[in-house]
């Protein structure tokens, strides 16, 4: 399946590539566009739009759209939600909601001057996520490295 967002990624719009194709769609196509012709170009590749305004996939309240994934996906791994909190916190602002946020975003950041083309920047960033994922299961299990 084809996805769509707008371009010049940064924490949700990398978070959120990320999920999409670790837990819902491994085949997924990820197309990036400019804010004025997301959804034009949603429309002519058939492809489903996320973090662009009024999205179903976007930010609802104060929820980024990292959390609407998961709530449409019905995905329910408690890593997955603390990863939300995560994310959310960094692509809000709200670096007091979790101590890892502004961490988060100052590697987005960083990545984003590194490697300004988007799917370079997925690339990239990926495994930061797989990281991220790796450490908040352990701390699930108790797994002490």
């Amino acid at each position: 399946m084809k996805w769509i967002t707008r371009s010049h990624v940064h924490v949700d719009r990398v978070a959120c590539p990320w999920l999409i194709e670790r837990f819902v769609d491994s085949e997924a196509d990820i197309i990036f566009a400019a804010d004025s012709l997301v959804e034009k170009t949603a429309r002519e590749e058939n492809a489903i739009p996320f973090d662009i305004e009024d999205a179903e996939l976007g930010h609802h309240g104060d929820d980024c759209t990292f959390r609407a994934i998961i709530n449409k996906y019905e995905l329910t791994d408690p890593v997955l939600l603390r990863m939300a909190e995560i994310v959310n916190a960094a692509d809000t602002g709200d670096f007091k909601a979790h101590p890892y946020a502004a961490g988060l975003e100052a590697l987005a950041r960083g990545f984003s001057v590194m490697y300004p083309d988007d799917n370079e920047n997925l690339e990239w960033q990926f495994p930061v996520y797989d990281a991220l994922y790796a450490a908040l299961k352990c701390e699930e299990k108790k797994v002490v490295i």
